[in-house]
Protein backbone atom coordinates (compact mmCIF):
# COMPACT_ATOMS: atom_id res chain seq x y z
CA UNK A 1 0.00 0.00 0.00
CA UNK A 2 2.72 2.42 0.54
CA UNK A 3 4.77 1.61 -2.33
CA UNK A 4 1.57 2.66 -4.40
CA UNK A 5 1.17 5.69 -2.63
CA UNK A 6 4.74 6.55 -2.80
CA UNK A 7 4.52 5.54 -7.01
CA UNK A 8 1.51 7.58 -7.02
CA UNK A 9 3.18 10.97 -5.90
CA UNK A 10 6.27 10.79 -7.87
CA UNK A 11 4.18 10.62 -11.04
CA UNK A 12 2.08 13.20 -9.69
CA UNK A 13 5.27 15.19 -9.10
CA UNK A 14 6.85 14.82 -12.11
CA UNK A 15 3.66 15.53 -14.33
CA UNK A 16 3.76 18.96 -12.01
CA UNK A 17 7.81 19.10 -13.33
CA UNK A 18 6.49 18.68 -16.68
CA UNK A 19 3.60 21.08 -16.80
CA UNK A 20 5.93 24.04 -15.19
CA UNK A 21 8.62 23.08 -17.92
CA UNK A 22 5.96 23.01 -20.29
CA UNK A 23 4.43 26.67 -18.76
CA UNK A 24 7.76 28.10 -18.72
CA UNK A 25 8.52 28.03 -22.24
CA UNK A 26 4.68 28.64 -23.87
CA UNK A 27 4.04 31.66 -21.21
CA UNK A 28 7.91 33.40 -22.19
CA UNK A 29 7.35 33.04 -25.25
CA UNK A 30 3.80 34.44 -25.57
CA UNK A 31 2.89 35.88 -22.43
CA UNK A 32 0.27 35.34 -20.66
CA UNK A 33 -2.62 36.69 -22.84
CA UNK A 34 -1.40 34.57 -25.86
CA UNK A 35 -0.34 31.29 -24.18
CA UNK A 36 -2.96 28.17 -24.42
CA UNK A 37 -3.47 25.87 -22.07
CA UNK A 38 -3.35 22.96 -24.93
CA UNK A 39 0.11 23.55 -26.25
CA UNK A 40 1.02 23.75 -22.51
CA UNK A 41 -0.55 19.94 -22.36
CA UNK A 42 0.21 18.63 -25.07
CA UNK A 43 3.56 19.81 -24.80
CA UNK A 44 3.84 17.92 -21.22
CA UNK A 45 2.44 15.25 -22.44
CA UNK A 46 -1.10 15.23 -19.82
CA UNK A 47 -4.16 16.00 -20.51
CA UNK A 48 -5.31 19.56 -20.50
CA UNK A 49 -7.89 19.13 -17.41
CA UNK A 50 -4.88 17.91 -14.93
CA UNK A 51 -3.98 21.47 -15.84
CA UNK A 52 -6.66 22.84 -13.96
CA UNK A 53 -6.95 20.04 -11.43
CA UNK A 54 -3.24 20.89 -10.21
CA UNK A 55 -3.69 24.86 -10.96
CA UNK A 56 -7.12 26.25 -11.68
CA UNK A 57 -6.56 28.61 -13.90
CA UNK A 58 -3.89 29.90 -16.62
CA UNK A 59 -3.34 32.87 -14.57
CA UNK A 60 -2.15 30.66 -11.17
CA UNK A 61 -0.32 28.36 -13.66
CA UNK A 62 1.51 31.22 -14.70
CA UNK A 63 2.58 32.08 -11.56
CA UNK A 64 3.68 28.71 -10.36
CA UNK A 65 5.51 28.86 -13.65
CA UNK A 66 7.07 32.42 -12.52
CA UNK A 67 8.02 31.73 -9.09
CA UNK A 68 9.52 28.36 -10.29
CA UNK A 69 11.95 30.37 -12.43
CA UNK A 70 12.62 32.87 -10.21
CA UNK A 71 13.36 30.33 -7.19
CA UNK A 72 15.91 29.47 -9.04
CA UNK A 73 17.41 32.29 -10.12
CA UNK A 74 17.25 33.74 -6.80
CA UNK A 75 19.09 30.04 -5.26
CA UNK A 76 21.68 30.97 -8.00
CA UNK A 77 22.65 34.06 -6.82
CA UNK A 78 22.49 34.24 -3.18
CA UNK A 79 24.86 31.02 -3.76
CA UNK A 80 27.67 33.27 -5.57
CA UNK A 81 27.11 35.99 -3.09
CA UNK A 82 27.57 33.85 -0.15
CA UNK A 83 30.36 32.07 -1.05
CA UNK A 84 33.55 30.86 0.68
CA UNK A 85 35.55 33.57 -1.11
CA UNK A 86 36.75 36.90 -0.96
CA UNK A 87 34.09 39.90 -1.24
CA UNK A 88 35.84 40.85 -4.46
CA UNK A 89 36.15 37.82 -6.05
CA UNK A 90 32.25 36.88 -4.83
CA UNK A 91 31.89 40.34 -7.00
CA UNK A 92 32.92 39.52 -9.66
CA UNK A 93 31.40 36.09 -9.92
CA UNK A 94 28.36 37.81 -9.47
CA UNK A 95 28.69 40.00 -12.24
CA UNK A 96 29.61 37.21 -14.40
CA UNK A 97 27.08 34.93 -13.23
CA UNK A 98 24.65 37.73 -14.29
CA UNK A 99 26.38 37.90 -17.66
CA UNK A 100 25.48 34.43 -18.17
CA UNK A 101 22.23 34.55 -16.76
CA UNK A 102 20.95 36.60 -19.69
CA UNK A 103 22.60 34.80 -22.35
CA UNK A 104 21.39 31.30 -21.11
CA UNK A 105 18.17 31.72 -19.11
CA UNK A 106 16.02 32.64 -21.78
CA UNK A 107 12.57 31.87 -19.88
CA UNK A 108 13.58 34.10 -16.67
CA UNK A 109 14.42 36.76 -19.35
CA UNK A 110 11.43 36.98 -21.43
CA UNK A 111 9.03 36.93 -18.63
CA UNK A 112 10.68 39.36 -16.57
CA UNK A 113 10.65 41.76 -19.73
CA UNK A 114 6.95 41.16 -19.66
CA UNK A 115 6.78 41.92 -16.15
CA UNK A 116 8.57 45.35 -16.79
CA UNK A 117 5.97 46.04 -19.47
CA UNK A 118 2.91 45.07 -17.30
CA UNK A 119 4.64 47.38 -14.77
CA UNK A 120 5.14 50.53 -16.89
CA UNK A 121 1.35 50.16 -18.32
CA UNK A 122 0.29 50.22 -14.43
CA UNK A 123 -1.31 46.76 -14.83
CA UNK A 124 -1.16 44.25 -12.26
CA UNK A 125 1.09 41.50 -12.60
CA UNK A 126 3.86 39.53 -10.19
CA UNK A 127 6.58 42.60 -10.28
CA UNK A 128 6.09 42.95 -6.48
CA UNK A 129 6.16 38.66 -5.58
CA UNK A 130 9.60 38.97 -7.62
CA UNK A 131 11.36 42.17 -6.01
CA UNK A 132 9.36 40.24 -2.87
CA UNK A 133 11.43 36.97 -3.12
CA UNK A 134 14.16 37.57 -5.00
CA UNK A 135 14.97 40.59 -6.48
CA UNK A 136 15.18 42.50 -2.53
CA UNK A 137 16.82 39.74 -1.11
CA UNK A 138 19.46 39.89 -3.55
CA UNK A 139 20.08 43.37 -3.61
CA UNK A 140 20.08 43.55 0.22
CA UNK A 141 23.03 40.37 -0.13
CA UNK A 142 24.82 42.47 -2.62
CA UNK A 143 25.15 45.52 -0.47
CA UNK A 144 26.33 43.70 2.56
CA UNK A 145 29.39 42.40 -0.07
CA UNK A 146 30.47 45.01 -1.57
CA UNK A 147 30.43 47.09 2.34
CA UNK A 148 32.43 43.88 3.22
CA UNK A 149 34.66 44.38 0.33
CA UNK A 150 35.16 48.18 1.01
CA UNK A 151 35.85 47.15 4.99
CA UNK A 152 38.34 44.80 4.71
CA UNK A 153 39.99 47.19 2.15
CA UNK A 154 39.91 44.86 -0.79
CA UNK A 155 37.33 46.87 -2.74
CA UNK A 156 37.96 50.97 -3.32
CA UNK A 157 35.40 53.28 -1.26
CA UNK A 158 32.67 54.67 -3.58
CA UNK A 159 28.84 54.37 -3.46
CA UNK A 160 28.25 50.23 -3.64
CA UNK A 161 25.20 50.90 -6.20
CA UNK A 162 27.79 52.59 -8.07
CA UNK A 163 29.63 49.70 -7.94
CA UNK A 164 26.62 47.24 -8.30
CA UNK A 165 25.29 49.16 -11.51
CA UNK A 166 28.75 49.13 -13.05
CA UNK A 167 28.89 45.87 -12.45
CA UNK A 168 25.54 44.76 -13.89
CA UNK A 169 24.04 47.81 -15.53
CA UNK A 170 26.55 47.07 -18.05
CA UNK A 171 25.23 43.78 -19.02
CA UNK A 172 21.66 44.74 -19.40
CA UNK A 173 22.47 47.58 -21.36
CA UNK A 174 24.75 45.60 -23.99
CA UNK A 175 22.14 43.01 -24.29
CA UNK A 176 19.30 46.15 -24.78
CA UNK A 177 21.22 47.33 -27.08
CA UNK A 178 22.28 44.32 -29.38
CA UNK A 179 20.32 45.07 -32.59
CA UNK A 180 21.85 48.34 -32.78
CA UNK A 181 25.38 47.45 -32.16
CA UNK A 182 25.03 45.16 -34.76
CA UNK A 183 23.94 48.40 -37.56
CA UNK A 184 26.44 50.88 -35.81
CA UNK A 185 29.72 48.24 -35.60
CA UNK A 186 28.46 46.33 -38.49
CA UNK A 187 29.18 43.30 -36.08
CA UNK A 188 27.10 40.58 -34.64
CA UNK A 189 27.06 41.65 -30.95
CA UNK A 190 25.71 37.80 -29.92
CA UNK A 191 28.07 35.75 -31.93
CA UNK A 192 29.84 33.53 -30.02
CA UNK A 193 33.56 35.38 -30.29
CA UNK A 194 32.09 38.31 -29.52
CA UNK A 195 29.92 37.46 -26.61
CA UNK A 196 33.05 35.74 -24.74
CA UNK A 197 34.86 38.73 -25.59
CA UNK A 198 32.40 41.01 -23.65
CA UNK A 199 32.02 38.43 -20.95
CA UNK A 200 36.18 38.25 -20.27
CA UNK A 201 36.27 42.33 -20.71
CA UNK A 202 33.62 42.85 -18.46
CA UNK A 203 35.66 41.14 -15.56
CA UNK A 204 39.17 42.35 -15.91
CA UNK A 205 37.51 45.92 -15.99
CA UNK A 206 35.89 45.32 -12.73
CA UNK A 207 39.79 44.43 -11.61
CA UNK A 208 40.96 47.01 -12.76
CA UNK A 209 38.44 49.33 -11.33
CA UNK A 210 36.80 48.89 -8.29
CA UNK A 211 40.12 46.92 -6.53
CA UNK A 212 42.49 49.05 -4.34
CA UNK A 213 45.24 46.65 -5.50
CA UNK A 214 44.87 46.29 -9.64
CA UNK A 215 47.65 43.54 -9.51
CA UNK A 216 45.09 41.31 -7.19
CA UNK A 217 42.10 42.32 -9.39
CA UNK A 218 43.60 40.93 -12.66
CA UNK A 219 44.63 37.68 -10.55
CA UNK A 220 41.06 37.37 -9.29
CA UNK A 221 39.44 38.33 -13.01
CA UNK A 222 41.35 35.59 -14.75
CA UNK A 223 41.14 33.02 -11.55
CA UNK A 224 37.35 33.46 -12.40
CA UNK A 225 37.55 33.33 -15.97
CA UNK A 226 38.89 30.08 -15.57
CA UNK A 227 36.49 29.41 -13.33
CA UNK A 228 33.30 29.75 -14.99
CA UNK A 229 33.24 29.01 -18.55
CA UNK A 230 30.50 30.55 -20.85
CA UNK A 231 27.90 28.60 -21.22
CA UNK A 232 26.27 26.91 -24.38
CA UNK A 233 23.88 28.60 -25.67
CA UNK A 234 21.15 29.13 -28.57
CA UNK A 235 21.92 32.02 -30.12
CA UNK A 236 19.40 32.10 -32.61
CA UNK A 237 16.45 32.20 -29.36
CA UNK A 238 18.69 35.04 -28.30
CA UNK A 239 18.71 36.67 -30.99
CA UNK A 240 15.04 36.27 -32.44
CA UNK A 241 13.69 36.80 -28.98
CA UNK A 242 11.55 33.26 -29.36
CA UNK A 243 10.04 33.80 -32.95
CA UNK A 244 11.07 30.29 -33.24
CA UNK A 245 8.50 29.37 -30.13
CA UNK A 246 6.05 31.21 -32.17
CA UNK A 247 5.61 29.73 -35.07
CA UNK A 248 5.39 26.34 -33.65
Amino acid sequence: MASRIKDSGERQGDSRSRILDAALREFSALGLAGARTDRIAERAGVNKALLYYYYGSKEKLYAAALELIATRIRDRSMAVLTSRATAGERLLRAALDHFDRILAQEDFQSLLQQEMMRLHRGEPGAMAVLVKNVFGPVQHMYESMVREGMETGELIEADWMQIHLSALGANVFYFLSAPVWRMVMSMDPLATEALAARRKALVEFLGQAVFRDRRRGAELAARVLADMPMPEVNRERLRMGRKDEREK
